[in-house]
């Protein structure tokens, strides 16, 4: 499994209320929510983020808010992958729930910037900037972890283990 894609990148303590704001909360339609991913941070995200794009960012990225509608509209969105200094505990959980890969890597995260073209090889853990020409080795996903992202997630996955 891999992504690729052009970078958008934040800060440290990008909490959930900026990654979906509370007032869009009234929809469980993925693809509305998608529609208000990053409004408080960066209201131009969803006009601007292309299939596979990830977002890089510092530490306690999803803090805050035990949503599981932040990983799920930054997914929809089309973010293939997000990066880190460090998630918030509740938020990582989420995003392997819903599928949306993350990889806490320090290294990557301070030598990553906005714009920059980036692959991600989640077999090795091993993270390209092809704009810099650099290279970040991030903790590999296990292959239990790679079934549940390749599925779409925790329920689609063991929707798809169930025998009828």
């Amino acid at each position: 499994m891999k992504a690729l894609g052009h970078v958008f990148k934040y800060g440290d303590n990008v909490d959930t209320d900026v990654i979906i704001p509370a007032r869009y909360l009234n929809s469980f339609d993925a693809q509305e929510l998608a529609s208000h991913a990053m409004a408080d941070i960066d209201p131009e995200f969803v006009n601007k983020v292309q299939q596979g794009d990830l977002i890089v960012a510092n530490k306690n990225f999803g803090c805050g808010s035990s949503r599981e509608h932040a990983p799920l509209c930054l997914k929809t969105a089309g973010v293939s992958c997000v990066i880190a200094e460090t998630f918030a505990r509740i938020f990582y959980r989420n995003a392997i729930n819903i599928g949306l890969p993350i990889i806490e890597c320090p290294e990557a995260a301070k030598g990553i910037e906005a714009g920059d073209e980036v692959e991600v090889d989640f077999d090795s853990g091993k993270i390209y900037n092809r704009t810099k020409g650099t290279e970040f080795q991030g903790q590999p996903f296990p292959e239990f972890m790679q079934k549940l992202i390749a599925a779409g997630g925790l329920v689609k996955y063991t929707n798809s283990k169930r025998r009828y």
